[in-house]
């Protein structure tokens, strides 16, 4: 076998130091043989998309062994974005990426891994860790913990979403104080990430069409049992892995990035993806930009429907033949490109079956004839800005409203409430964005409310910020250069007339390029207090359209 980045701590007379440590670990002299293999585990009793990460870290540490590795099992940090939605706790959940993916480098390179796992589920955590793997190119795996069950209330489907629209609904008066109380018990039956393709899951869909988790698992339910099986065959497969050389950069490629574009499209996926895929590219060495996002959106079509924007759940894409059955259907778009499970995606996406015609269409039937999300651009965007399109009725596809700006989205948030906010509305937040809140919070809470209030058709939202996977309605985010950096979105005043075109993908306001730059002059940027890692983030970060990057 050939030599082994742990060989740095454990071979040779001069090593006998760091062995001493290492058999305080438990190691033997026939461990110290073996690849060594780290573990990324997120798990925590916070997250529900985490509780039961143990679980499978337990059964990938047996299949580690069983395939002749040691197994080194670090922890890192996991936000759960709707428990931090709509406070100060918001404002840390993109910036964990950075850190998370921090924490992976630091655990590898100090300590010499051979090859690692990252065992994730939610948010930023699979994103943060998919770009360690891109940064440190040595084997890798990521093993995502899987959906939680649908919520029921009677034959209601409930998730997440349910309980954010049910406040809208409470604060028209149409429904009493116990029915959101029947609803926030049922939504989130259990351990999972939240039930619909809401970021957490499609980052395990895009994690699986990288070709860096095994054939199935971005699909697999949490309670399933296949999924103590996927993580132990995990196991067995990084060793190998190792034995053969296969590192991360060996996998993903421009090709295997553009295909996870194209399957995001496909199932539409979460707009936090056009932060995530640009990031993550880079640390393998690829530039993305926002019109690849907008160039693969025309090509692909959208193919399932899950919630936010139709019926469906993961559970059903997993039983209408999960992400390798989206493969087949999507077939003629595809690039070739290898995959950890030693098959080719076209070999994957040969062999898979269709098993449910409507909650998978064929290309010449789709749910829509364009992908997820559009690019938005205009003299309110010049870099840009996102919509998920295939969670826009078809009224709000094109809107001309009136603005109402907000500072904040806490002010936002009091306006709609109060039935402030009426139809004919575009609601404006910004000094929200990557660094003017900092660290570009989630408008769930704003979105759900005037969806909830049954002005979902009627009212659109644009911001500097991004939304949640859960966010439907004409909501669009990544306004970018955002309020801080003095982009236009800082010039909108009350009362102005906002075009909104999205199969145009056009986003602008009504003023002359003059008089815009003479308001630009005259803009006071309003400065939110920020310490200890905001602040660090603040001073690194780019824009939402370069995916949030630390340069």
């Amino acid at each position: 076998m050939h030599s082994m980045r742990s060989d740095d701590v454990k071979t040779g007379i001069d090593k006998a130091p760091q062995r001493s440590l290492l058999r305080a670990d438990g190691l033997t002299d026939e461990d110290m043989k073996k690849p060594f293999i780290g573990i990324a585990n997120s798990w925590n009793t916070v997250v529900p998309g985490h509780i039961h990460l143990n679980k499978l870290v337990d059964a990938l540490v047996e299949g580690i062994e069983e395939a002749g590795g040691k197994a080194f099992v670090f922890g890192v940090p996991a936000v759960c974005d709707g428990i931090a939605m709509g406070h100060e706790g918001m404002r840390y959940s993109l910036v964990s990426r950075e850190t998370i993916s921090d924490c992976c480098e630091i655990m590898c390179q100090a300590h010499r891994f051979d090859g690692w796992v990252g065992v994730s589920n939610c948010d930023k955590v699979t994103p943060g860790m998919l770009m360690a793997g891109g940064r440190m190119n040595i084997p890798m795996m990521m093993l995502t913990g899987g959906a939680m069950e649908v919520g029921r209330n009677g034959d209601d489907s409930l998730d997440l979403q349910s309980v954010f629209e049910a406040i809208g609904l409470y604060n028209t008066g149409k429904v009493s104080e116990d029915y959101v109380r029947t609803i926030e018990c049922a939504a989130c039956p259990g351990q999972g990430s939240c039930s619909g393709l809401f970021t957490a899951n499609t980052m395990a869909c895009l994690t699986e069409t990288l070709g860096l988790s095994l054939t199935g698992c971005a699909t697999c339910l949490a309670v399933d049992e296949r999924k103590v099986l996927i993580a132990k065959e995990t196991g067995r497969r990084i060793v190998q892995l190792v034995k053969d050389g296969v590192k991360s950069r060996d996998i993903v490629s421009m090709e295997s990035i553009r295909n996870a574009i194209r399957v995001d499209m496909s199932i539409g996926g979460s707009t936090n993806t056009a932060l995530h895929i640009p990031a993550i590219a880079r640390d393998f060495g690829y530039r993305i930009t926002l019109d690849l996002f907008d160039e693969i959106s025309r090509t692909v079509p959208h193919i399932t429907s899950l919630r936010p924007g139709g019926p469906f759940s993961i559970r059903d894409l997993d039983e209408a033949g999960g992400i390798p059955a989206v493969l087949n259907r999507i077939r003629p778009v595809l690039e070739d490109a290898p995959t950890v499970n030693g098959r080719s995606i076209f070999e994957i996406a040969d062999s898979a079956k269709v098993l449910n015609e409507e909650v998978l269409r064929p290309l010449d039937r789709p749910f829509h004839q364009q992908g997820g999300i559009a690019v938005l651009k205009g003299n309110l965007a010049p870099k840009g800005s996102v919509i998920k399109q295939a969670a826009v009725s078809e009224k709000m596809m094109k809107f001309t409203g009136t603005a109402r700006v907000f500072d904040s989205e806490a002010d936002a948030i009091k306006a709609i409430s109060s039935g402030d906010i009426v139809s004919g509305n575009v609601v404006v937040i910004r000094y929200v964005g990557p660094k003017g809140a900092p660290g570009m919070p989630e408008m769930l809470s704003p979105t759900s409310m005037i969806v909830g209030m049954g002005l979902g058709e009627s009212v659109a939202l644009i911001t500097d910020g991004r939304f949640s996977g859960a966010t439907r309605g004409g909501a669009i985010g990544h306004i970018s250069p955002e309020a801080y950096e003095k982009g236009p979105i800082a010039a909108i005043k009350d009362g102005d007339i906002i075009d909104i075109d999205i199969p145009a993908r056009s986003l602008s306001v009504r003023i002359s390029d003059d008089e815009m730059a003479e308001r630009l002059k005259n803009v006071t940027v309003k400065e939110t207090e920020a310490v200890g890692v905001l602040k660090r983030y603040r001073e690194l970060v780019t824009n939402g359209a370069e995916g949030a990057y630390l340069d």
